[in-house]
């Protein structure tokens, strides 16, 4: 069973964190689906991946384009089928058969926002409650620092 990390933005927004644990991601060998419900949310993400510096672009496509089996990172709403890593953003759901069957789940929410923090903290009950590994980052003074684990994470 893989694990689920729990990442709570509050020095660096979404648009800086996720093209770094993306490429994470990458390095250790895993497509990534970063599963969006929100169409806006989306196209920014997109956008952000494109614009990035040259040397470290992240080849990627949106869902519901003809080589979406072919993309190594694909963003929006789509099943986890095939992928390594599942990042959820924007408080897209994750179920814990999901959390099973990847080798990472990474959930990122923003800390300043009130409804973020409750969703993310549904979240934590529910997938580890069903018996998922999970971790819990926090930044402080621009470093990741785990904050809580729960179950055995490999």
């Amino acid at each position: 069973m893989g694990a689920v990390f729990f990442y709570h933005l509050t020095d660096s927004p979404l648009e800086a964190t996720l093209p770094m644990l993306i490429g994470k991601a990458r390095g250790a060998g895993w497509r990534v689906l970063v599963r969006s419900l929100d169409a806006a949310l989306t196209k920014r993400l997109d956008d952000v991946l494109w614009l990035g510096p040259e040397e470290a672009f992240l080849p990627h496509g949106v869902a519901g384009g003809p080589h979406d089996a072919d993309q190594p990172v694909l963003l929006g709403d789509a099943t986890s089928d095939g992928f390594g890593c599942l990042m959820s953003v924007g408080g897209a759901e994750v179920s814990a058969a999901e959390v099973g069957t990847l080798e990472r789940t990474c959930i990122l929410f923003d800390g300043h926002d009130g409804d973020a923090l409750q969703h993310a903290r549904g979240q934590w009950k529910t997938l580890t409650d069903a018996g998922c590994a999970a971790q819990y980052w926090a930044q402080e003074g621009g470093r990741w620092v785990m904050k809580a684990e729960k179950g055995g994470v490999g």
